[in-house]
């Protein structure tokens, strides 16, 4: 999070993360679709379009007082260029986490959970803001989301939510949006209160 108290701005950064092919980038365009700004994200992407570094956009609100600017990151999901992971996701005020939830990709959700665990101290990624969104929700070969939660600790976490998506035709992309953005201001607000109690 930075303040600027001059401009009188706040901004956040939220970074889609999840293995490859989960649906990251069709869940950030359908988002952005959503909002009329389509043509607002910046991508590297390769020739079968394939994100090769990550995905970037950002939104703005306004109230009277306040502007928030949003920064939307995704991480690439091809383990070529993995090493661009750590860089993308460092300094994030939340997470989406893009799971594809088709059987046949299971296992490498959970490896790319365990991955996104290594790049936080143990207390940190128990307490950053997180979503969980099960995506392709329209395929009939979804594994169970229970048994999923529990072999990646979920109950662990002290601030995450799950949600369904299906990207495709954006289906639950905005919930999560707005799910996250909750989380995100509500952890931020409580830091600040600590901050300012000492």
């Amino acid at each position: 999070m930075i303040i600027n108290n001059l401009d009188k701005q706040i901004q956040f950064k939220l970074v889609y993360y999840g293995p490859a092919m989960s649906g990251k980038t069709t869940t950030l365009k359908a988002l952005f679709k959503h909002f009329g700004k389509e043509g607002q994200i910046q991508s590297i992407e390769s020739t079968v379009n394939r994100t090769l570094f990550f995905d970037y956009g950002t939104i703005m609100f306004q109230n009277k007082n306040w502007d928030v600017k949003l920064n939307l990151y995704t991480t690439t999901g091809q383990d070529f260029y993995c090493v661009t992971r750590p860089t993308i996701i460092q300094a994030t005020d939340g997470i989406i986490f893009v799971v594809d939830s088709q059987n046949k990709a299971r296992e490498r959700n959970v490896i790319s959970w365990k991955e996104l665990n290594r790049y936080f101290t143990q207390q940190t990624i128990t307490n950053i803001p997180i979503i969980i969104a099960f995506n392709k929700q329209d395929k009939l070969d979804k594994f169970k989301i229970q048994p999923f939660l529990e072999e990646i600790g979920y109950n662990n976490y002290n601030n995450i939510a799950i949600k369904n998506t299906i990207a495709i035709n954006g289906e639950g992309v905005l919930e999560s949006f707005e799910e996250i953005i909750s989380l995100v201001i509500k952890s931020s607000y409580e830091k600040e209160f600590l901050i300012e109690s000492n």
